[in-house]
């Protein structure tokens, strides 16, 4: 109770503090006791205006604590003139100011300072027979002792004081850190969600417009039926991802699955644009164990090139599609033989599955491939499999 009062009131503390100083350095800054107790003598004048100055700098100890005890030093040098000298409690005070306020080095080199120049100059005093020898020892002694308590002390307590506020500090830095991780966090979901919904929204929507539009211009009943049935199918495809992606964001939901996305098959993919009239085609050589995330990536790096090359190759005569495995690393190449150039702003297609190919290691690159078309490539490395890992399907379309 009482140490948070003083907490919440330094400049009261402060205050108290400067009185209590200035009534101990009143009643000790003179010839107390002496024969020569001269109250107006020029010493005792000196003497008293610096215990006064000297108490007054205790307010100031909290910024300046090295100002206190510099002039508590000087009023014992000055109080080595009596010969019965003793040391002046405002060096407690100040040199448990310097303690707290400061550092503790600081305040041992202060000590060492202090008491050295008291030791100097009474020992040039006792040569010149202005004190003798005995009361400079003493002055000296009175001087040590007091100041190593008041050292002591302020050693302790400024410790324990530092040690505080570098825990509170940390406690402050750890928030903020925990903070930022979460804004990253954050930021990095939504960018996965942003990428999700466009891979599933964007190839779903391009299959499914396709298909209208060919329902429409075909006279043919049965296979505008057919064509409406694919792309019946295919909404209700991107519906179920859509609701297995959304899922982990439902509280409370217990028919919505928390797992992970399955990997998009390469031969779906090109199904459906198959299915929409478009001349999709798939190779395979090789064959590699993958892990979920390089299936997952290979599979939307497919969607995503034909995706594209149905929008902006509608008058494609091949949209041809390769994977190659290879010991080391396995290559996706979706090629288109005829691209529109495109006047619109670019989208996020290519962006995210970039992302999704730095993510594990592999590469992309994509452009014209100089003879009108346009071709996409991205090399993955193989990397060891997880032990739930789907294995790869065998029925190309």
């Amino acid at each position: 109770m009482i140490r948070r009062f003083w907490a919440r009131h330094p400049l009261f503390t402060d205050i108290l503090v400067a009185i209590v100083g200035l009534a101990i350095a009143v009643t000790t800054a003179g010839p107390v006791g002496t024969d020569n107790a001269d109250p107006g003598a020029p010493v005792h004048i000196v003497s008293m205006v610096i215990a006064i100055a000297a108490a007054a700098a205790l307010m100031l100890r909290r910024r300046w604590p090295l100002v206190p005890y510099a002039l508590a030093v000087l009023l014992q040098l000055v109080m080595l003139a009596y010969p019965s000298a003793a040391g002046s409690p405002l060096l407690i005070l100040s040199m448990y100011a310097v303690a707290v306020y400061a550092s503790s080095r600081l305040c041992w080199i202060a000590y060492g300072v202090g008491m050295g120049a008291i030791a100097v100059v009474g020992g040039f005093e006792a040569l010149l027979g202005t004190v003798d020898v005995l009361g400079a020892l003493n002055a000296l002694l009175s001087a040590a002792v007091v100041a190593l308590v008041g050292a002591l002390v302020g050693v302790n307590i400024g410790n324990r004081k530092r040690y505080l506020e570098a825990v509170i500090d940390r406690s402050r830095q750890l928030i903020v850190e925990r903070d930022q991780q979460a804004q990253l966090a954050a930021a990095d979901e939504r960018a996965r969600i942003a990428r999700e919904m466009h891979d599933v929204v964007s190839h779903s929507l391009t299959v499914v417009v396709a298909l209208a539009e060919g329902a429409m211009a075909t006279p043919d009943i049965d296979r505008a039926r057919g064509a409406m049935d694919a792309a019946a199918t295919t909404a209700r495809e991107a519906l179920r991802e859509m609701r297995v992606m959304l899922g982990v964001l439902r509280d409370g939901d217990a028919d919505a699955p928390l797992a992970p996305l399955a990997p998009v098959s390469p031969y779906d993919v090109v199904a459906a644009a198959q299915r929409a009239g478009y001349p999709a085609t798939l190779v395979v050589t090789g064959a590699a164990e993958l892990a979920d995330t390089a299936q997952y990536a290979i599979g939307r790096i497919v969607q995503e090139g034909v995706t594209n090359a149905m929008r902006h190759a509608p008058s494609a005569t091949a949209i041809q599609v390769r994977i190659d495995h290879d010991a080391d690393a396995t290559t996706v190449t979706v090629h288109n033989d005829r691209a529109e150039p495109s006047n619109g702003p670019g989208g996020f297609g290519l962006r995210g599955i970039a992302e999704r190919t730095t993510h594990i290691g592999g590469t992309l690159s994509a452009g014209p491939d100089g003879a009108g078309g346009w071709r996409l490539t991205a090399t993955i490395p193989v990397t060891e499999p997880r032990a739930d890992a789907a294995p790869p399907r065998e029925d190309a379309p």
